[in-house]
């Protein structure tokens, strides 16, 4: 331990044992407990109680309960919560004093989940957004942050239509170049990337810390900030049981459509006026075929309760979405069962576990959907149980025999659980050490059959999709992490002053391997899948794996006077062995500031002005998100060179690494307005943010001298900054005890850009096939932006060539033709090159917003969602990669396309595959969709009476039921094409920000239509 926080743990505890003897030397106490609940019987944390007359009281734990030292019998209880009518009880003699509030409607006064604490809403100095499980679990989505999409400012959150796959999230921006740019996720304490494994009718609550102030205690996880999952507990009394379920499909949302036979006949005869088009009578729709409905289910059942010695929650879940694709499909089945036994009025014990297995049959999206754009119409898809042969006529397979050749099926249990213990000596000390451990364990094995073509394909001639050896492929991936963290919190109320202090230390592990054999010639029979079936001198192995571990201290000081001056101050040190001995320490300190200005008797109480808060922040935190071997040096031995003409055997360096990386910091600063009108009834959040990265890590290329100038390593040498706004505006009301409405939105402004990198070197990324790679991150500039020829529009005629000339009257472009693509000569010298490149924007969207509105009127209730985002680009990728002419077109562009009866501006003649990368591919993201609407209702009370039931709903909804967009592709919400779902196993973040918004293979977004059922018994 260090001599500080020695010297801070010391003075604590002489703090403490000072108080101790000061009320032991007092008069004679009686202790008065109780719990504190809403209407609906959640326990209310932090809810003050106070000795009317006096400066004594204290505030309920987390689970609602309270114990307060009284002297006087008759003395009067005061309890006050903000967004809650307060009351006076006269204690009357009793020692048991349970109270249920009434909300007043406010939402600026909800408790919200900080880390190692809680703190109401109206007390935070940092930047957080809140939303219940309720409203996630309302939703048909298979992963939590799914449901949160368009609800909170500041986050960006963009989901594949791929069953099983975790959206990803952006929160206030793109926060790393190398090292992810995903949230550091924790679940009851359990610190994770990966949250597939959460059922959503688990959740209680999510809380996003999205400033530095509020995420510094999390310290090196924290960069991209951080959310919190809170999962239900049980309450006190009768057991409750409950069931709830969907039941649906999903399709494509929107789907690309192709070209047809008669479109693509005429299009090669001006792409390919010398290619023979064979005649099957046939016009494939290819994609047709690949996609279909999918069926989507959902089965919750749970069952919760308990005494005050023992509560318990229990929960099982099943999960089965078949997907859009062919052969795709998703089944998961979740258990949870979150206990707390009160072994004594101050000691209790928490165990929280969770269990997921689920099983996914994978389609390999980038080897289908390249094939299926590709694929011309005028070759059948199947015909007299063989399979067409698009391999005689194009260089592209058969996608629909390539999925139906190929078994491939992930298995994966993830176990993931906490446990921890609760001691408080005194009521305004309170110690938990808790241990937490996430293991997961995946299998996948995929069988690749024989096919030739004289036995499955017709059209034999030149054919080359065939596979004339089967293949198996066994996987074996395991990962174990645990945490070990121990706390101190210190609260208490001393008049008008409150005072919380935490000190803890954490320490965490990770390790995991990987595993992977492969064998040919293994027999076609599922009962023969083993690598010991296949032939072993066709064995192939692969191994790897990742150890790394992490040790932190922490502490924090959250301090109040009056209920209106707000102090945060909160440092947290981490060190990781991800980092040289050298630089593996980071510090992380925060300090945030508040003032509730409506709190001042200065200001005016007619009732139009409910609450106003003030506040900053400042605050720094880190990012280690890399492999853990980027500064160890490897080396090759057993070389052979000639010394002397003699040859001997020598060792050299494998390749060459920064030994001196050290922590990507970020550093943000955090202005906050708050407000609430009309008896709470209008509230609302103003901020700004400005995070400035420094350290990032980037990619550097090795000098010629060095060895291969194409080699690059991995150094600390970038930064960039994100800097924005956000808005949030809600209103609610009852206009009776039988209805109630509300409307609300966010909208973020964020700029991305980079201001340091590489001393002058830039990064290109993004390959798309032939035209290399089309993005370029440099000074100035978004991480990511499309770096590609400026398209002008099309020439119409011979005359438009010839007038396009330099300063000279050289032609600029002297082989194009009519209706071939203008560029533009940016640097004027005459020809078009790489260095008439330009800047054209990127996926980064410069602002994005939600919208939501709903009402309840008797038992029935109505919600709607919209989202969308302004500013970004997509680059259409599938469009631009190109192999040869007789690739197939879009139907849009077939009918646009210039032609000599049909002039166009803007689409060419032809698309060859030495199309460079331009503006015509780059394309707009804008788009608004109506994200979720639902319309349900319950069975009244005294029909519920009268069957004995507690509650019944039933209720119809969907998702993207439409959208409004300009992009031509399958969808403009975009991050990554095709991210690798590795999750919890994964070593890092697969979807580089670098070479991110490119559609070449994407699942496709989709649209969901689901009937659900809510029994409470």
């Amino acid at each position: 331990m260090k001599p500080g926080l020695h010297m801070f743990v010391a003075v604590l505890l002489f703090f403490s044992s000072e108080l101790a003897q000061a009320a032991i030397a007092g008069p004679p106490f009686d202790p008065v407990k109780g719990t504190v609940k809403d209407k609906d019987g959640n326990p209310l944390p932090g809810v003050t109680i106070q000795i009317k007359g006096t400066s004594t009281g204290t505030v309920t734990q987390p689970d609602g309960t309270y114990s307060l030292n009284v002297a006087d019998a008759n003395a009067v209880l005061i309890f006050s919560y903000i967004g809650y009518t307060p009351q006076e009880v006269p204690l009357g003699g009793r020692s048991v004093i349970d109270i249920v509030l009434e909300s007043s409607a406010s939402e600026l006064n909800q408790v919200v989940v900080v880390g190692y604490g809680t703190r109401r809403k109206r007390d935070l100095t940092g930047s957080v957004g809140s939303i219940s499980g309720e409203a996630i679990a309302a939703q048909p989505v298979n992963t939590a942050t799914q449901g949160v999409q368009g609800k909170l400012a500041g986050v960006q959150i963009v989901s594949s239509g791929a069953p099983g796959s975790q959206p990803q999230v952006r929160v206030r921006g793109t926060g790393s170049m190398l090292a992810g740019a995903e949230p550091l996720y924790v679940v009851d304490g359990v610190l994770t990337n990966d949250i597939r494994n959460i059922n959503t009718a688990d959740i209680l609550t999510m809380d996003v810390l999205k400033d530095a102030s509020a995420s510094a205690i999390y310290g090196v996880r924290a960069a991209n900030g951080v959310i919190i999952i809170t999962t239900r507990r049980g309450k006190a009394g009768k057991m409750e049981v409950a069931y709830n379920m969907t039941v649906g499909w999903r399709e494509v949302a929107n789907q690309v459509k192709m070209a047809n036979a008669t479109q693509y006949t005429d299009y090669l005869k001006d792409a390919g006026p010398n290619v023979t088009i064979p005649d099957y009578g046939a016009n494939s729709d290819w994609y047709g075929a690949l996609l279909r409905k999918g069926f989507q289910q959902t089965h919750n059942v749970s069952l919760s309760g308990g005494s005050e010695k023992f509560l318990y929650y229990f929960n099982a879940g099943y999960l089965t979405d078949e997907g859009i694709v062919r052969a795709n499909k998703y089944d998961r089945f979740t258990i949870r069962s979150n206990n707390e036994w009160n072994i004594a009025d101050n000691l209790k014990f928490v165990a929280q576990v969770s269990y997921m297995h689920n099983t996914t049959q994978n389609v390999n999206l980038a080897e289908v959907y390249n094939n299926t754009y590709r694929a011309a119409p005028v070759i059948p898809i199947t015909r007299d149980g063989k399979y067409g042969n698009t391999s005689a006529f194009q260089n592209v397979g058969n996608s629909i025999l390539s999925i139906d050749k190929v078994n491939d099926r992930y298995k994966e249990n993830r176990l993931q659980g906490t446990g921890y213990l609760e001691y408080s000596p005194w009521e305004f000390i309170k110690l938990r050490s808790s241990i937490s451990a996430n293991q997961g364990f995946q299998n996948r094995r995929r069988y690749n059959a024989v096919f030739l073509n004289d036995e499955s394909t017709f059209l034999v001639a030149g054919g080359n999709q065939q596979r004339p050896e089967s293949q198996l492929t066994m996987v074996k991936e395991e990962g174990t992490e645990w945490i070990w963290d121990n706390t101190a919190t210190f609260q208490q109320r001393f008049g008008r002053h409150d005072l919380t202090v935490l000190a803890g230390f954490t320490s965490q592990q990770y390790e995991g391997n990987y595993l992977e054999g492969l064998r040919r010639n293994v027999p076609n029979s599922p009962d023969m899948w083993y690598l010991i079936a296949g032939d072993p001198n066709t064995s192939t192995n692969t191994a790897d794996g990742d150890k790394y571990a992490r040790r932190s201290w922490l502490g924090r000081v959250n301090y109040s006077y009056a209920d209106k001056y707000l102090l945060t101050v909160s440092f947290r040190n981490d060190a990781s062995s991800r980092f040289p001995s050298d630089n593996r320490n980071g510090y992380f300190p925060a300090v945030g500031a508040g003032w509730v200005v409506s709190e001042e008797p200065w200001m005016p109480k007619d009732g139009a002005l409910s609450f106003l808060k003030l506040r900053g922040s400042w605050g720094r935190i880190g990012n280690d998100n890399i492999a853990s071997n980027l500064y160890i040096l490897t080396a090759n031995s057993g070389l052979l060179y000639f010394f002397n003409g003699t040859p001997t055997l020598g060792t050299n360096l494998a390749d060459i690494k920064d030994r001196n990386l050290k922590w990507e910091t970020t550093e943000e600063y955090d202005f906050g307005l708050e407000f609430a009108f009309l008896e709470s009834r209008l509230t609302g959040e103003v901020n700004y943010y400005n995070k400035k990265t420094k350290d990032a890590l980037v990619t550097v290329k090795i000098p010629g001298l060095l060895g291969d100038p194409d080699n690059e390593y991995t150094t600390n040498a970038g930064s960039f900054v994100n800097r924005g706004w956000e808005f949030t505006l809600g209103w609610k009301d009852n206009l009776s005890d039988d209805f109630s409405y509300n409307i609300g939105g966010n909208m973020t402004l964020n700029h991305n850009e980079v201001t340091g990198l590489n001393q002058g070197q830039p990064l290109f990324r993004g390959g798309v096939g032939q035209q290399g790679n089309i993005t370029k991150t440099d000074n100035g500039q978004p991480i990511g932006s499309f770096f590609v020829l400026d398209a002008m529009g099309v020439f119409p005629d011979q005359a438009a060539i010839d007038a396009y000339v330099d300063k000279n009257g050289q032609k600029i472009q002297p082989n194009a033709q009519p209706g071939d693509l203008q560029y533009r000569d940016v640097d004027g010298n005459g020809a078009i090159n790489d260095l008439d490149r330009i800047y054209a924007g990127s996926y980064q969207p410069k602002f994005y917003y939600g919208i939501n509105a709903g009402f309840n009127y008797k038992g029935l209730d109505f919600s709607m969602d919209f989202y969308g985002n302004a500013g970004n680009k997509i680059y259409n990728g599938k469009k631009a990669f190109r192999y040869e002419v007789t690739d197939n077109i879009e139907s849009d562009y077939a009918d646009r396309r210039w032609t000599a009866s049909r002039p166009s501006a803007t689409d060419p003649r032809v698309l060859y595959g030495n199309t460079p990368a331009s503006t015509y591919f780059v394309e707009s993201g804008n788009f608004f969709r109506l994200n979720n609407l639902t319309v349900g209702y319950s069975l009244p009370k005294n029909v519920l009476d009268a069957i004995k039931i507690e509650r019944v709903r039933v209720y119809l909804t969907s998702q993207n039921l439409f959208t409004v967009k300009r992009f031509s592709g399958f969808s403009p919400e975009m991050i990554s094409s095709n991210p690798k779902q590795d999750g919890f196993l994964s070593l890092q973040n697969s979807s580089s920000p670098l070479e991110a918004g490119i559609e070449l293979s994407p699942y496709p977004t989709t649209r969901t239509y689901a009937l659900g059922l809510n029994i409470t018994f």
